[in-house]
Order: C-alpha cells, then structure tokens, then sequence
C-alpha cells in the first residue's frame, strides 16, 4: 500500500488524511549518491529536504513545500551477517517486505509494532513500537545507520563509530539527514503463542503489574462505554505451530476487525448516540482465541479502517492511574467513543528522544475514526497525558512544542546541539520540526 501517491496536482497526503502538503519537486533517488546529489542540488535553490515513507504519520513531520525524497527505490537487503545477528537495509523498504525477506531466510526482529506498512526508516526516526517488557522499539533494535547529511555528506554511526549521532538519529525526526540504510539485530526466527482473551477493565487495571511481569509481551484494548477489554499476551513458544485457520482468520481478523467494525464506525458517525451500544456489542463480539505462529504474523495485523489517532508515554507505574482517569473523563464528557483506546509497554532505552529513554514507559492510544471531528477527545486526553508527563509519539497527533519536551526529555538539548552541528542552516526543518525542536 502506498498511501503516499501523489494526489491532483502534486499534492501529497498522508494516509490519516490529516495533512496534504504540495512541494515544489519530487525525487526518487535510486541511490545514496543520486540522494546526496539531490540534497546538494536542493541547498543550491534554497530550498528545504523531507523524506517521506509510507505517510502513515499523522503530524505533519514528513510535509514540505520543498524538494520531497520518495525513497521507493531505495529498498532491499544490502547484507545478512549471520555471525554478528545483523541485516542491513535501504531505508525505504516496507516493514512488510522486511519481515517477509528476513522469515525466508530464518531470521526475525525480535520484537515489531501492530502496523507494518510503514517504510523501516519512517517508522523507526518516529519512534514506531510495539508492545514489550524487555525487547523495545524497532528504533531500539538498530545496531547502525547510514544517513546524508546536509552538506551531502554521507555519515555512518553505531555504538562505536559517531556515539553521540547513534545516540540520537536513531530517532532522528528526519531533523538530522536522510536516513539511507539501517542495520538492525536479529535473530534466529522463533515462534510466539499469542493468546487473546476479553477480560474486565477493572481486574486488567487490578492485576496489570502481574500481567506485565507474566509476559514478555501483553497489551490490551478498553472499549470506551463500557466495562470490557480485549487482552493479548504474546510469549515465546517451543512449538507447534498452530496459526490461526484462514476460514477463523478471515472471520476474525477481516469481516469482524476490519469489515463489521467499519460498518459500526459508520452507523455511529450518522448516529452518535448509537455508540455505547455498538460499544458493547463490539467489546463482546471477539472471543477468546490461542494460536501460534512466526513473530510478525503473531505481531501484526491488518487495519483497514482508517483513523486518526493521539498516543503518549507515560511512565509504566502511572498508567493504571491515567487509564482510570481516561475512563471518569469519557464518562463525564458526554463524548462518544467509537474506538477502542490500546495500551502497550516499553522498556527504558538510550535514545536521546524515544518517548521511552530513560524510564520503563506504557503507551496509551486513543484513535477516532477518520473524518470524526477528534479534537474534543484528543483534547481532554491529552490534558490527562501530560499531568502525567506524557510523551506524545512523534507521528502522532498532539500540540506540544519545544519548551514542553525540554521539560520531559532531560537530554533534550543534546539533541537540538547535534542538530545545530549537522544542520546549521535547516536544510532539513518544516513547520513541525520547529515547533517540536524550536528554531
């Protein structure tokens, strides 16, 4: 899927339709050295540089009205070192190709998001997750990066080589240079057993920290309006494999996830107050279901139905607190929620601005279907995130700025110091960065 086609007249959109932007010219370079060229020729005019991926940010991290990277020809396995556990690849390969091309060779991530059709460049420099208690963000799992710089320098960095680069553009926000290759860890494919169950809200808060600690990788979705969640513990499995029939999966994770579910987002944007109701239904129509399988396949899922979502990290030993209050706020403000609000787990990593450095961090997403006025919502909740020192995902929506993450991020000047050093001149800004990081 790329919903990053260009619309009429050369406007891009992302796939959230929240953001349409319209540059003043597209490449697509089918090399590092025709990229360079292009940053090169782009300071030359004056005029600014964004990579785009997929467009399934929904800020308007990847907009400009300059020269727009498209890095579609930049795909593919570079290197598998077996010895180290690494692969390098081009910057704009799918996730999904990724997955796929690392299974066939026995090899996998250790752990990944729910999403996978996101470039593996554009998912990691926003900071893209999944759900874990001890593996972390793709963005965590990158052993080193290549990146062009804005004086068309080609740059490499890891633990070893360029410290305080690997440090921060492994989450770079595409503020630091375009991200050409990355090498990641990986390791012999393995199998997970994913068990899925609906559980009351009210026991998942009681027993979250067991639930937590119980498995490697647990997450939940609460249906707002009512009392029920749906849980998903992911643990590694000794075999056999036991993936989900395709009669049951088609049901399941196509007609019920995707299809009925479109059709209930439908009925409850031309009829609002059917919402609770259709809550109720929704949160009881998914039964309880084991199965195991090859990581990605357990990982991720299919999402069809488009929406708009806000999503902040607040530290793990806050989030039953900050769930509650989400709960007595969808309560009170007479809104009506149609989407399930997830929530995820992260480890404490060393990226100067992951929304999970330095502190054990839970992810809580609430979404609203596309072309439902959102603000509302995303308003009150963000007003409970950030009580709790909220980091917001960086491809999603939310109104902080540079004075706010100077506050929750201690090494946020590191960051904006490196940034002065490798973009004096703000070959890379748009309207976003300098909101988020300050001019």
């Amino acid at each position: 899927m790329s919903s990053t086609a260009s619309g009429k007249n050369g406007t891009w959109r992302n796939w959230g339709g929240t953001v349409a932007a319209r540059p003043a010219r597209e490449v697509a370079p089918a090399s590092v050295e025709e990229l360079a060229a292009a940053i090169r020729r782009a300071a030359e005019d004056g005029l600014k540089v964004k990579a785009v991926g997929s467009g399934h940010s929904f800020t308007s991290i990847a907009a400009t009205d300059g020269v727009l990277i498209r890095p579609q020809l930049l795909t593919g396995i570079r290197h598998i070192d077996r010895e180290a556990g690494t692969v390098t690849v081009e910057a704009g390969t799918p996730l999904k190709r990724l997955n796929v091309a690392l299974a066939r060779e026995g090899l996998s991530l250790a752990n990944m998001g729910d999403i996978m059709e996101q470039t593996v460049s554009g998912a990691t420099s926003t900071g893209t997750h999944g759900t874990g208690r001890d593996s972390a963000s793709i963005a965590a799992q990158i052993k080193a990066l290549e990146l062009v710089t804005a004086d068309g320098s080609v740059l490499t960095c890891s633990e070893k080589e360029n410290p305080e680069v690997f440090a921060a553009a492994r989450i770079g926000l595409g503020a630091l240079g375009v991200v050409t290759a990355i090498t990641f860890a990986v390791e012999p494919i393995f199998l997970l057993t994913a068990r899925e169950e609906p559980m009351p809200f009210a026991r998942v808060l009681a027993e979250f920290d067991e639930l937590w600690t119980e498995n490697e990788h647990f997450e939940f979705y609460w249906f707002p309006h009512t009392g029920s969640t749906n849980t998903k513990r992911n643990n590694r499995s000794a075999g056999p494999e036991k993936p989900v029939g395709q009669l049951a999966g088609w049901f399941e994770d196509e007609l019920l996830s995707n299809g009925v579910f479109q059709v209930a987002q439908w009925v409850g944007r031309a009829v609002p107050a059917t919402i609770p109701a259709i809550a109720q239904v929704s949160s009881k129509a998914l039964s309880a279901r084991t199965y195991t399988d090859i990581p990605y396949k357990v990982f991720t899922s299919p999402r069809r139905v488009r929406f708009v979502e806000m999503e902040y990290a607040v530290p793990r030993e806050a989030v039953v607190e900050t769930l509650r209050e989400l709960k007595v706020m969808v309560e009170r403000s007479g809104l009506r929620v149609s989407f399930p609000v997830e929530v995820r787990t992260a480890p404490a990593d060393d990226i100067t601005l992951s929304t999970a450095s330095g502190r054990d961090s839970a992810y809580i997403a609430v979404h609203m279907v596309k072309g439902t006025p959102f603000q509302r919502y995303f308003t009150s909740a963000e007003r409970i995130f950030t009580a709790h020192e909220g980091r917001p995902h960086w491809g999603k929506i939310h109104t902080r700025d540079a004075e706010y993450f100077a506050g929750v991020y201690p090494r946020f000047e590191e960051f904006t110091a490196l940034r002065d050093r490798l973009d004096p001149d703000r070959l890379f800004q748009n309207d976003y960065l300098r909101r988020v990081l300050g001019a």
